[in-house]
């Protein structure tokens, strides 16, 4: 009995195969049916990264309404009241809102996601999953920061609207979900290319949040873009935010001017950026572990 045993055990054993798991190799890796097994994990990490960011503050998520709003204030008096920067005829706190809240959401992401290596390396070092989960669950938590403050714009809209104000939804509205899946794959893009280049290059860390702020005063965030020259519109529209800003005011306020050239240079850009930045990231995999 014991010498069978024994035999079975070692049968057992030698029946046993080994899983080795290695990093993606090549410049593209991207594979969506392995992303949706780790669905619950992404889950996880949207709830982490709310219960981590709000823990010990005293607000919590009031500071979703807070910070836009501070913002928005000090537009007001500095753009608006001190320089005297037209705002396509609606009044300037709804004008920069509707601006901000986009603006705010695509820096999130970018912010966060160009971190997403360096902040999770000790986790991406010894254990496996996707490293594209990280970065999702980034773009889907901002997504519900972004989702409240559309509530409060909502509010701050219908307050005008009963003031008589001459704001003019349209049927456009109907393609905010395009607008917004444009903004979240920009983010997603965009954060993951400047990740990616973050692993040689840690100088990039700080310099992107300076970027960020730049970044914001070049698009309408602040000045509307029929304010710019017309020989000037078309460099504007090799900046990729201009669109979605400029669609959703049109959508929401009966404001704002996108041309189909416009549009499409956008799209060019967005897919040009989202794969460079899924390349970079993944070939930036590959080395991860000796770079950090």
């Amino acid at each position: 009995m014991l010498n069978g045993s024994n035999s079975q055990s070692v049968s057992d054993k030698q029946s046993v195969v080994p899983i080795v798991i290695v990093p993606p190799h090549g410049w593209f890796w991207f594979h969506p049916v392995e992303l949706w097994r780790y669905r619950y994990l992404i889950a996880l990490f949207v709830y982490r990264d709310f219960v981590i960011y709000y823990k010990q503050t005293i607000l919590g998520p009031l500071w979703w309404l807070i910070q836009p709003l501070f913002a928005t204030g000090i537009f007001t008096i500095v753009f608006s009241i001190a320089a005297k920067i037209p705002t396509d005829e609606l009044p300037p706190p709804l004008f920069y809102f509707s601006g901000l809240i986009l603006w705010n959401y695509f820096a999130s992401c970018l912010l966060q996601i160009s971190r997403v290596l360096l902040d999770n390396r000790d986790v991406l070092g010894k254990v496996y999953f996707p490293r594209l989960v990280i970065p999702i669950a980034l773009v889907l938590s901002n997504l519900l920061r972004w989702a409240v403050q559309v509530i409060l714009f909502v509010l701050i809209y219908v307050v005008y609207w009963f003031r008589g104000v001459p704001i003019h939804p349209n049927l456009f509205l109907f393609l905010l979900p395009l607008v917004m899946i444009y903004l979240l794959l920009l983010g997603l893009g965009s954060g993951l290319l400047v990740a990616a280049i973050t692993i040689r290059y840690r100088d990039l860390v700080l310099a992107v949040p300076f970027l960020t702020q730049l970044g914001m005063l070049i698009s309408t965030v602040i000045i509307p873009l029929s304010e710019i020259p017309e020989s000037w519109r078309f460099w504007c529209a090799l900046n990729p935010m201009i669109v979605p800003i400029e669609l959703f005011r049109m959508m929401t306020l009966g404001t704002g001017m996108v041309s189909w050239a416009a549009v499409l240079i956008g799209l060019f850009l967005l897919f040009f950026i989202l794969f460079l930045g899924l390349g970079l990231f993944s070939r930036a995999e590959q080395t991860f572990a000796d770079a950090v």
